[in-house]
């Protein structure tokens, strides 16, 4: 279900709108000042944005300067009255997608509302390349956002990006994406796990190494940096580069040339660094175990990859999009996914990240039957699904089983807001668009005070 925001100082504009737009199926939330919707942006995923021009305070062109700072690909249609069309011609230059004029045709609204969104929907995955989805980021929650932002704002520049995330969180997607989006694009991408490489083979691995450099060094051979010449080096679990090297691969970065084991000459290197590490860099600097000099080296640009259960509004869309890229690569034609898979997906605390989600829907859509993903289809995934009273599902008739569905979404989604919340009700009941009292009630049937 789309999501809208409608920002006016006037409630009754407020009112009427919010009335139509959820006769189309839309899901609305209000705001009476600029300073409101901000705070309801940085709180949740929206699609677009309605908002009146002239307000006190922060105004529509300041509200959509923000929007256009913080949440590049989100669309902000304006209203205005007749007398300030000037001014929301100028707001197009600056990047609103549209203006309607009070007092608007709901019909005239309704187009320019269904334009916006399908914009919306390209913009937000305007990054991912469709010649290979294996590099695709998905996700649109404001975190994730910022993460898009920033690969676009930093891709074309030569500086030093670091980022950090969990296992599976993504991170060597973000490097590609930082690659494939920048002039380097044509030029090698060049990866190595500095995790995986004895402490001894560092060196003529990063460098290379001459002929003569050690016993069977029969001939030359090109370390990454020269491999990566002209284009991007990414060294996955820095964290785990020795000490020694550490030294080395700061006077790289300083001076932009290499020396190979057993050379005798500096060789420069024109290489854009992109670093990665699920270690928390700054405790291996209090240790000991990591040089602060190299650390602010790479920490230049950083990025931070949240984990899958921090964002698990994203989930339905990484499980459409796992849906579909198995069903093409399988063979496979399954349409759907059942609201108790679905339920137990959003219960599921995912250690693993993405990758695990990833993993388990190539399992389970190469194991389904049918047109459907069903929870018999995914194995081992544990979630808290359903109380003990509920009846078996084989048992019910057809009310009930859709009843016992209904309940297990919509307690799985409550359960997600309370934690993003950090269990505070209040903020949780505004994001979710029921009163506090309603969310107490449903707290206690589903058993999730705590």
């Amino acid at each position: 279900m789309k999501r809208i925001l409608i920002v006016d100082d006037e409630p009754s504009i407020r009112k009427v709108l919010s009335a139509h737009l959820k006769k189309f199926g839309y899901e609305v939330a209000q705001a009476d000042c600029g300073e409101a919707a901000i705070a309801e942006l940085q709180a949740d995923v929206w699609h677009l944005v309605i908002t009146d021009l002239r307000m006190p305070g922060l105004d529509g062109l300041a509200l959509l300067a923000w929007v256009r700072e913080n949440l590049p690909g989100l669309p902000v249609i304006l209203i205005t009255a007749h007398g300030t069309v000037d001014t929301a011609v100028e707001a197009l230059k600056r990047g609103a997608f549209d203006y309607v004029t009070k007092p608007f045709d709901r019909d005239e609204l309704h187009g320019v509302i269904q334009k916006a969104l399908a914009t919306e929907e390209r913009t937000v995955h305007h990054l991912q390349p469709e010649t290979d989805r294996r590099w695709q980021l998905v996700g649109a929650t404001p975190r994730m956002r910022e993460v898009y932002r920033l690969v676009e704002k930093i891709a074309n520049s030569p500086t030093t990006v670091l980022i950090t995330g969990e296992s599976g969180t993504g991170k060597e997607l973000v490097a590609r994406a930082l690659h494939e989006h920048s002039d380097r694009r044509n030029e090698p991408f060049v990866q190595i796990n500095c995790g995986a490489i004895p402490e001894n083979l560092f060196e003529a691995e990063l460098f290379g190494y001459d002929r003569g450099a050690f016993t069977g060094a029969v001939g030359s051979k090109p370390g990454r940096f020269e491999l990566a010449h002209g284009g991007t080096l990414f060294l996955d679990e820095i964290g785990e580069l020795p000490l020694s090297m550490q030294v080395k691969l700061l006077r790289v970065l300083q001076e932009r040339t290499i020396d190979r084991v057993g050379g005798t000459r500096s060789i420069s290197v024109d290489v854009r660094l992109i670093a990665a590490t699920n270690a928390d860099l700054s405790a291996e600097v209090e240790s000991g175990r990591f040089r602060n000099d190299l650390f602010y080296r790479l920490n230049v640009i950083p990025i931070h990859l949240p984990p899958l259960r921090d964002r698990k509004e994203d989930l339905p869309i990484l499980v459409e999009h796992f849906l579909g890229k198995f069903n093409h690569r399988l063979g496979k034609h399954i349409a759907r996914v059942d609201p108790e898979a679905l339920a137990a997906l959003l219960e599921h605390p995912w250690p693993g990240n993405v990758r695990e989600l990833e993993n388990l829907m190539e399992r389970s859509v190469l194991l389904a039957e049918g047109d459907t993903l069903a929870l018999a289809d995914l194995p081992g995934l544990r979630g808290g699904l359903v109380a003990s009273q509920d009846p078996p599902l084989g048992d019910v008739g057809l009310k009930e089983y859709v009843r016992v569905h209904t309940a297990r979404l919509e307690r799985a989604r409550i359960r997600s807001v309370l934690e993003a919340e950090d269990h505070n009700v209040t903020r949780a009941a505004r994001r979710l668009g029921i009163s506090r009292k309603s969310l107490q009630t449903k707290m206690k049937e589903y058993s999730l005070r705590g």
